[in-house]
């Protein structure tokens, strides 16, 4: 793995410094879109919708549109000038037990690793909280963005899961919850209880899961490259300025053939004319 951000978990006085490393990654099997006559990849262009003209990186801002279409720039410089009074650390708030919080408020999750002299202090952290059976409420700013955080313990290692903030969480407003709820017969609930029964385990097994579309996906692409059923894009980028640079030498070298017969002809036909027709030097 690789870390992402480096500062501190800070707790009281405490000051931990940490390396940061996204928990996760995403398995889907990767895609490029194609074309599907010649398997040439797609490319798309940054371009200004008024000018028309290709924008490089160095000249992309971000840009806030208001209601009435008129866009508010925002460069860099400015977004530097914003207060992330936690942008190099993870300010611990408060703790609380984990069940307390709603998953659907949880979203990113990484892990923390202690630097080499903050050791001590970590296992410290982290023992405390599993001893506890609490989770730690901070905050923390990551890509100039501030956001809520718990910390809690996972395999021996601390674990920070970034949070929605309440009004990033929509609430539902659906029409069935505004009229008359449906008459639940009791022999309903207890099928239904019923069911819920015969499909319960003690604990959730994650490993006995898998992603069959991912698999079935994977199986098609190695059955397509086993059987030569792919395509081999045509060359592009340098080779393709050596074809258009052989095809205008080519064409230079045809050119200077045609202007040179001409020549050739004068330079012969001069050749058979007398010697009179030399101009001779004036006398004094």
């Amino acid at each position: 793995m690789r870390s992402m951000w480096k500062g501190s978990v800070s707790f009281g006085l405490v000051s931990i410094p940490i390396q940061l490393y996204a928990a996760t990654e995403n398995k889907n099997v990767s895609l490029r879109q194609v074309h599907e006559t010649d398997g040439g990849r797609i490319q798309y262009k940054r371009f200004c919708t008024i000018d028309g003209e290709e924008v490089p990186y160095a000249e992309i801002a971000k840009g806030y549109e208001l209601p009435d279409g008129e866009m508010v720039v925002l460069t860099d410089e400015d977004m530097s000038e914003l207060p992330l009074a936690s942008s190099r650390a993870i300010d611990v708030l408060e703790f609380v037990p984990l069940e307390s919080i709603d998953p659907i408020h949880f979203d990113k999750t990484y892990y923390l690793e202690p630097q080499k002299n903050a050791v001590k202090p970590y296992v410290v952290l982290r023992d405390a909280l599993q001893k506890a059976s609490h989770v730690a409420i901070a905050k923390v700013a990551i890509r100039q963005r501030e956001t809520l955080a718990i910390l809690r313990v996972h395999s021996d290692v601390l674990m920070m899961t970034t949070m929605l903030w309440p009004d990033e969480v929509r609430v539902p407003d659906f029409g069935f919850l505004h009229d008359d709820p449906p008459q639940v017969r009791p022999q309903e609930l207890t099928m239904a209880g019923s069911l819920i029964d015969s499909l319960s385990e003690p604990v959730f097994e994650h490993e006995k899961y898998t992603d069959s579309y991912r698999e079935a996906l994977e199986a098609m692409i190695e059955a397509k490259a086993a059987g030569n059923e792919t395509t081999k894009p045509k060359a592009v980028g340098a080779k393709a300025d050596v074809v258009d640079l052989m095809e205008a030498l080519q064409a230079s070298v045809s050119e200077a053939k045609k202007s040179r017969k001409p020549s050739t002809a004068k330079k012969a036909t001069a050749a058979k004319k007398p010697a009179s027709g030399k101009r001779t030097p004036k006398s004094a």
